[in-house]
């Protein structure tokens, strides 16, 4: 793709505040000014504005106000005048019910601000997994120049001479308390080990992922996604990023003229060849609804299936985020895709230039972290897409976190109506289950949780766990956190709590998983299923107003990414009325 500059000097947006000597422009410059700033800040120049997800509650994101002020340099040297602001920040350690429930509140926040105040383009600062989502969502919908800025995952953690890998080191010591086979004081003093450094997590979760999404969609520098938080060059990326913004604001380069079909195709390989979070999925989909983009469940199977997963990065393999910088990072893994026909290479990036002209010369300076395709982790990465009857919508499925021999299988069900039922009775000996069965948790949808919580990575009772067993088919309308592993069936569309097939699955019903046919089933009759569900009744009654009221009524299925009915597309960016 060829972009077209637009002609500079070209009349700004923040003009409608600044520009002419009318009583509001002196209003809107006079008020400006009691910050210190020279009158020569305003001669035309772009006013760049830096969204910034900092909180000391979002410990990812507890680093990005140095970052922020390694922005304004970059800003201020290219000839921009930078503006700082604070949005709502989704921090997915300490938020509850969820983060999720909150990803598109911060976008509505995003949206909002940057439409009605007096900026030209944006830096996007985010970290945590869905203040990177979030941010994108937002910008999108309101069509200025805008590129995004990670915080960049933590060190690597270290206990006992192995690498402790954010979240999927949680789970697999969670596990190994229940099994008898770790001591709690052995998990206290492995928790010191976890975190640190400032960063995001250093596994392929989320956070690492959508960063790596937002440098395959081409809305970050090329390399943006994988420094480590405290190296010296995660600076220098916020400090480039600061003065490439300005260029971008003065050639108009809108995430409109980026976020194109192409642009998602080339993430959903990027994001399989990575081993990345399913919770990238919905995010995707989220994001290509804003801008009008017609990207769906069966594009994330048909263009993921082939593509093999080559970074071998926890919870899919080994190493953590810090040896994939080393490596050489996204733009290794990119160049191979490139090499291998599954990049559109002239996508348009906020360099101005194409994805392929950024990536072809990476180096891969370690072939056991980014593995060359003939020793991929799995011939086929990506995310599987499952329908059936149990999930006419679709579900999802991460094989290269799966176990090979669950990946055809078929079980008897053991039902869990919530997540309370399932914390009541997972630890519960008398529990009727075994390594053969089938875990189904329901009421956990966007609807449902409300929120969509990260649960449908269920721990396995510990009367299996005592059996050396490690991994079960778990089905629920969950998400899974990124960090997570395991044969986990997630997103099951349409949710338990919209009256989807999940809701009526019983115990002893048998299900059959057949990933290779992305096939999910559940073996009764046509006419009871029919039966139940008309049966079925809603288990709860909704929230009594408020935001989450709100949330209830205007999400959508985790099938088109769970984003608000009304926030669908573009607003664009117009001015509003003066009131002054």
């Amino acid at each position: 793709m060829v972009f077209k500059p637009a002609q500079w000097p070209r009349k700004l947006r923040s003009s409608e505040w600044f520009g002419g000597t009318s009583r509001d422009n002196i209003y809107h410059r006079s008020w400006m000014k009691n910050q210190g700033l020279p009158a020569d800040l305003f001669d035309g120049r772009p006013v760049i504005g830096i969204c910034n997800t900092w909180s000391e509650l979002t410990p990812c994101n507890a680093h990005l106000r140095d970052l922020a002020e390694r922005v304004k340099r970059g800003v201020y040297e290219a000839g921009g005048l930078p503006v700082e602001f604070p949005v709502f920040s989704t921090g997915e350690s300490a938020l509850r019910p969820t983060a999720m429930m909150y990803r598109n509140l911060a976008s509505m926040d995003v949206e909002e601000a940057l439409r009605a105040n007096p900026v030209d383009a944006v830096v996007l600062m985010v970290g945590c997994d869905k203040t990177t989502p979030a941010l994108l969502m937002g910008a999108a919908s309101v069509d200025i120049p805008a590129i995004a800025v990670s915080g960049g995952p933590m060190l690597n953690g270290w206990f006992r001479n192995e690498r402790v890998g954010s979240g999927t080191a949680l789970w697999q010591m969670s596990e190994a308390i229940k099994a008898g086979t770790m001591s709690r004081e052995d998990f206290l003093e492995a928790e010191q080990a976890m975190s640190r450094s400032a960063g995001s997590c250093n596994t392929m979760g989320t956070a690492s992922t959508m960063a790596s999404m937002a440098e395959a969609l081409g809305m970050a520098l090329s390399g943006n996604a994988a420094i480590p938080a405290v190296d010296s060059r995660r600076r220098v990326m916020a400090q480039l990023t600061g003065r490439r913004i300005v260029q971008m604001a003065k050639d108009d380069l809108k995430p409109s003229d980026i976020l194109t079909r192409e642009a998602f195709e080339n993430a959903i390989r990027a994001n399989g060849a990575i081993g990345g979070s399913t919770n990238a999925v919905i995010h995707l989909l989220a994001l290509a609804g804003r801008v009008g983009v017609d990207l769906t469940l069966d594009d994330w199977d048909r263009l993921g299936r082939d593509v093999p997963t080559v970074v071998n990065l926890m919870p899919s393999g080994k190493y953590l985020m810090e040896e994939f910088f080393y490596a050489g990072g996204l733009p290794v893994v990119l160049k191979m895709l490139g090499e291998g026909g599954l990049l559109h290479r002239d996508a348009l990036t906020v360099s101005g230039g194409t994805q392929w002209d950024q990536v072809k010369d990476a180096m891969n300076w370690n072939e056991d972290v980014i593995r060359p395709v003939d020793k991929a982790l799995t011939r086929q990465g990506g995310i599987a897409v499952l329908r059936g009857n149990l999930a006419p919508n679709g579900a999802v499925l991460k094989p290269s976190a799966a176990s090979e021999a669950l990946m055809v299988h078929r079980g008897r069900a053991v039902v869990f109506e919530d997540i309370d039922d399932y914390k009541t009775k997972i630890n519960d000996d008398t529990l009727d289950i075994d390594e053969t069965c089938i875990m189904v948790l329901k009421n956990c949808g966007p609807r449902g949780y409300p929120g969509m919580a990260e649960v449908g990575n269920m721990g396995l009772p510990p009367k299996v766990l005592k059996k050396g067993i490690t991994d079960m088919i778990r089905i629920s309308d969950a998400r899974m956190s990124g960090t997570a592993y395991g044969t986990v069936v997630l997103h099951t569309s349409p949710e338990a709590a919209a009256g989807g097939p999940l809701a009526i699955v019983r115990n002893g019903d048998f299900i059959e998983l057949d990933v290779p046919d992305r096939r999910l089933h559940l073996d009764i009759s046509d006419a009871e299923l029919e039966q139940r569900l008309a049966a079925w009744e809603c288990p709860f009654t909704p929230p009594a107003g408020g935001y989450a009221r709100l949330y209830h009524d205007h999400v959508t299925g985790a099938d088109t990414g769970a984003d608000f009915d009304f926030l669908h597309g573009c607003r664009g960016n117009a001015v509003g009325k003066d009131s002054h």
